[in-house]
């Protein structure tokens, strides 16, 4: 939904949207609860935003949101594209999987839009636990330089992150780019053009879950 068709939306059409993002969506447990740290210098990580966070967004003067569950009609997303179309806010949409691996192309891509993302900016899916950790690790290591030891801490209990859980498919890409680094200096890029196998690492999780 572009622009214009956001700002046309009338009074009950706005009403499905909270009513959907409040029902399916479980954004009733996010009224109180943001789930937001700033990871780096201007880097801000979060979960699914209500209007009223990104007003907040707006007065803290971030200058893009990176959505991680891709664009849909839910009530969630329109709502927050209504808000953030109406602070001047730019909204970029990456659909991420939480509990199972993407293509390297949508990693790759996630990479090059972090560096032309401007700061401040906040990223965030739906908790704000799982994709939002696995995209706050990967920023700390593509554009922050750390290692992988020290970003997976993206990917905690501070964030509710579980490894035991589905999710944990997340820390074996981790851990799988972590034994090649330990043998091989490689960027992460290049490990996720070259050397990523997502059916690999899903069936070592998996062999490992039993």
């Amino acid at each position: 939904m572009n622009a214009d068709a956001l700002n046309r939306m009338t009074f009950g059409q706005r009403f499905a949207a909270h009513l959907h993002a409040h029902l399916r969506d479980h954004a009733y447990f996010r009224v109180f609860w943001t789930n937001m740290d700033e990871i780096a210098p201007g880097v801000w990580r979060s979960n699914q935003p209500s209007p009223a966070l990104v007003r907040r967004y707006a007065q803290m003067g971030l200058k893009a949101i990176l959505n991680l569950r891709g664009t849909s009609s839910s009530g969630s997303h329109t709502l927050e594209a209504l808000e953030a179309s109406r602070h001047g806010i730019p909204l970029l949409s990456h659909a991420l999987g939480s509990r199972s691996l993407s293509p390297r192309e949508k990693y790759i891509a996630l990479l090059d839009d972090f560096e032309q993302m401007p700061r401040p900016f906040v990223l965030h899916c739906k908790s704000g636990a799982d994709r939002a950790g696995l995209a706050s690790a990967f920023w700390l290591i593509h554009m922050e330089g750390l290692p992988v030891t020290e970003a997976r801490r993206m990917m905690s209990l501070r964030y509710l992150h579980v490894r035991g859980s589905k999710t944990g498919v997340l820390d074996g890409l981790l851990d799988a780019y972590a034994a090649h680094v330990a043998k091989q200096p490689l960027s992460l890029r290049d490990w996720l053009t070259h050397h990523y196998d997502r059916e690999a690492i899903t069936a070592a999780c998996a062999k490992g879950a039993k």
